[in-house]
């Protein structure tokens, strides 16, 4: 298989994977999936992807006739090994059978997806989720596009008039986006979370201002430091890859470190924070501080994973209601029991759920979009 047959192969399945596929794609990989791994004996748990990918584009169109079943959990589990490690240091894998998921529809919330609302400095909004790929404004000489991967770039110089123009990206419950900035700034939006941008950076800092959850991996240029604003403090930096988490229902503001070196300022009285690689400052009632972090935990979402370490259900809660889009209500007091797994963020809510139970110290309640935790 040449490399552009294997490119397109790999796109149809993470288009699949992030929710975006059209009727017609989603029938034609379930398809393929159905008659070329469901009854496979080693599930996948450690996926031979050029091999998958091979099969996908030698067989896919020849499948299009057949008519579509509900196998997301499964693919979504043939592209990512699952792992649970539950409450008392029991460690297990955990493969769904298909027929498990059919006999609990009512349990059956999918995941979220690549979903969010572009607000120009006009007012004007762009639903990303549908808009086309290719050209979506222009704004001055900046030209703000969709591309195939369903991200959002800018691409132009600075405006003659050397007016500041912004925009503001933001995903709801349920959403994720990905945003690469006009000087080559790559951003990752959790869910529920946004970030104010101007189009084109033409002062003497690259400033941009975020609620939520967002994760950057910033071009170096000394001669314009980056700032992100955030809820009680704005951070500093060069170049460098970090993690911000200031989201309004979090008691605590966290922002970790990956590489390089960032300088933290409580913006109500000025205290400053010098981070190095792997540490974590905290912004709360206690003041602002820095710890180690647990920099897999930290930016498991970006990848694809929750990560729970040692983790109370009401926080493990806040995490799936955001993704899932549910409303979260508690019959008696919540455990405090600390709960320790990773689980994969594109399994239906269901399945995660489910490996929750098997802890006994928890269980749940669907009705609709509600989930009732039960001790």
């Amino acid at each position: 298989m040449d490399f552009m047959e294997n490119n397109r192969a790999k796109a149809l399945i993470s288009k699949y994977l992030a929710g975006n596929c059209t009727p017609e794609e989603k029938v034609i990989v379930e398809s393929w999936y159905e008659k070329n791994l469901s009854n496979r004996e080693d599930e996948l748990a450690e996926p031979d992807y050029d091999n998958i990918e091979e099969e996908i584009w030698n067989k896919l169109q020849q499948q299009k006739a057949r008519p579509a079943v509900r196998t997301w959990p499964r693919i979504a589990a043939a592209a990512s090994i699952l792992i649970f490690l539950s409450v008392g240091a029991y460690f297990f894998w955990y493969h769904q059978p298909p027929q498990q998921t059919a006999t609990i529809p009512q349990r059956y919330i999918a995941p979220g997806g690549n979903k969010a609302i572009l607000t120009l400095t006009n007012g004007q909004q762009i639903i990303l989720t549908g808009a086309k790929n290719g050209i979506l404004a222009n704004q001055g000489s900046v030209k703000v596009s969709k591309t195939g991967d369903g991200e959002v770039v800018y691409d132009g110089a600075e405006s003659a008039s050397g007016k500041v123009i912004y925009n503001t990206m933001t995903t709801p419950r349920g959403g994720q986006y990905h945003l690469t900035l006009a000087d080559g700034t790559e951003v990752w939006l959790n869910a529920a979370s946004s970030i104010k941008y101007p189009v084109v950076f033409t002062e003497q800092t690259r400033e941009v201002e975020v609620t939520g959850e967002a994760y950057f991996e910033v071009v170096h240029d000394a001669s314009k430091p980056f700032i992100v604003k955030l809820k009680g403090q704005h951070i500093q930096v060069l170049g460098t890859h970090f993690n911000v988490n200031a989201y309004d229902d979090e008691s605590v503001v966290k922002t970790t470190l990956l590489e390089g070196s960032i300088k933290v300022t409580r913006t109500d009285n000025g205290t400053v924070k010098l981070l190095d690689p792997g540490q974590q400052s905290l912004l709360g009632p206690n003041g602002l501080s820095v710890l180690k972090a647990n920099v897999e935990e930290t930016v498991a979402w970006k990848n694809g994973y929750f990560r729970f370490n040692n983790e109370k259900i009401r926080s493990i809660m806040l995490k799936l209601s955001r993704w899932y889009n549910i409303d979260v209500e508690y019959e008696g007091p919540a455990s405090e029991e600390g709960y320790y797994g990773t689980i994969s963020r594109y399994k239906n809510i269901g399945d995660v759920l489910k490996m929750l139970e098997q802890t006994k110290g928890v269980h749940f309640k669907i009705e609709g979009r509600k989930v009732t935790v039960i001790r």
